[in-house]
């Protein structure tokens, strides 16, 4: 590992951006984005979390601070949601207080991108606690599952079991799911509550809503329709409802 002092670290202005390396299946993009608009619902009244998509995370546990890692999703805790009140263009952690992300996620795609080896051994040396693994496509090419989960423990990776996973210090489980309204019936990844159940999106929760609305209606309507009977069934036995009111 290269020694360097904290002054001699460049800062996030002279560090680039996002990783501009183009994705080889839609996956890569869509799951982890996926995760985070479900998060902005989720956790829309907290402001101590950072969910990245496809973004470089500078640090000091390799060979050159200079050189970030690129998971295609983390989370971390404990920091502004809005560095600044502004979006960051990279993770820079000496700029985070030295904190870590808690939780990684990688997309395994046609190119492979090393994440059973070496991407393991930089969150390993980083801290990463929670290291994902997606893999639905090629994990007999890779001879995995297809959805792993690594926890940190003594300093090393223990595959975890169970699913979803559920992960005490952030509070959520994580787990594969088919959404009901999608109509191309795409697995996905998803946040889980304690119990197991899965947390539901803006949009279901939209379609909840308003299928309750539309049977409120309908009884409204049918009451209404009852009662309209109920009256005329009165008067035609010569009965003023007016009367009973």
């Amino acid at each position: 590992m290269l020694k360097i002092t904290r002054q001699q670290l460049p800062t996030s202005a002279e560090l680039p951006d996002s990783d501009d390396t183009p994705v080889d299946n839609e996956d890569q993009n869509f799951l982890p984005n996926f995760l985070l608009f479900l998060l902005e619902t989720l956790w829309s009244d907290r402001d101590d979390w950072y969910f990245a998509v496809d973004m470089g995370v500078y640090h000091t546990t390799g060979l050159n601070p200079r050189i970030p890692v690129i998971p295609d999703g983390f989370l971390s805790l404990g920091v502004e949601r809005r560095k600044g009140g502004k979006s960051r263009g990279s993770y820079v952690t000496w700029e985070e207080q030295d904190i870590v992300p808690i939780l990684v996620l990688e997309v395994v795609s046609h190119t492979y991108g090393k994440e059973y080896d070496q991407k393991l051994e930089i969150y390993r040396r980083l801290g990463v606690l929670y290291y994902v693994i997606y893999n639905p496509h090629f994990c007999q090419r890779d001879r995995h599952e297809p959805f792993e989960v690594y926890k940190l423990i003594d300093g090393n990776y223990k595959l975890q079991s169970g699913e979803p996973f559920w992960m005490p210090e952030i509070g959520l489980g994580i787990g594969r799911c088919v959404l009901p309204t999608d109509r191309y019936q795409r697995e996905l990844l998803s946040w889980f509550d304690q119990g197991g159940d899965r947390y539901l999106s803006s949009e279901e929760r939209l379609n909840i809503e308003r299928q309750r609305a539309d049977i409120e209606r309908q009884r409204a309507a049918a009451t209404q329709e009852q009662m309209e009977l109920l009256l005329a069934r009165m008067r035609s036995l010569g009965l003023e409802p007016e009367e009973f009111l």
